[in-house]
């Protein structure tokens, strides 16, 4: 039975519930003055077309919330299908996620790039927004990276019920 109170709602239940719907996985990085910073985010969204703004969302207790409270830009990558390697990197301990100097390099800006990301974009922090525990980020895209032209290289990244997946067409 679903309950009509929200009290009666377990952080449990709405974590199993979220599970059954799938997300593209993005990871974040951010130039910090202690070094690079990133993660997994699976919240992100387009929100508007005029001015070109996208949002995600981060908890309050990452590791790499401060860090993006001093950022004045972050870089998204979406990832492909043959990063899932870089989606568990980047969700796991902070200390290990750019100890390999062969997975990224730097852009003119201070931020870290991942290679062989299809797509990535550069915004600049628009506005920050604290929502239960969570940080609602709105950012302001300055620029595109984008490989895929006409025929992607890679399928989109897929997170659905604690595991990545590709996605397969469905013929109509």
């Amino acid at each position: 039975m679903v309950p009509d109170d929200l009290s009666g709602i377990t952080a449990e239940q709405y974590r199993a519930s979220m599970r059954h719907y799938p997300a593209g996985v993005t990871v974040v990085t951010i130039g910090a003055e202690t070094g690079p910073v990133g993660f997994t985010a699976t919240s992100f969204a387009s929100l508007s077309l005029e001015p070109p703004l996208v949002s995600f969302n981060i908890a309050h207790t990452s590791s790499s919330i401060e860090a993006l409270r001093a950022a004045d830009s972050v870089v998204i990558h979406f990832l492909g299908e043959h990063q899932h390697h870089l989606a568990h990197r980047f969700s796991r301990s902070a200390a290990d996620r750019f100890t390999d100097r062969a997975l990224w390099t730097t852009l003119d800006t201070g931020e870290p790039i991942l290679h062989g990301t299809p797509i990535w974009l550069r915004t600049t922090i628009h506005q920050l927004i604290d929502l239960g525990d969570h940080t609602l980020v709105v950012g302001l895209v300055t620029r595109v990276h984008d490989e895929s032209a006409d025929s992607p290289s890679a399928a989109p990244l897929l997170y659905y019920n604690g595991k990545y997946h590709r996605p397969t067409p469905i013929d109509i």
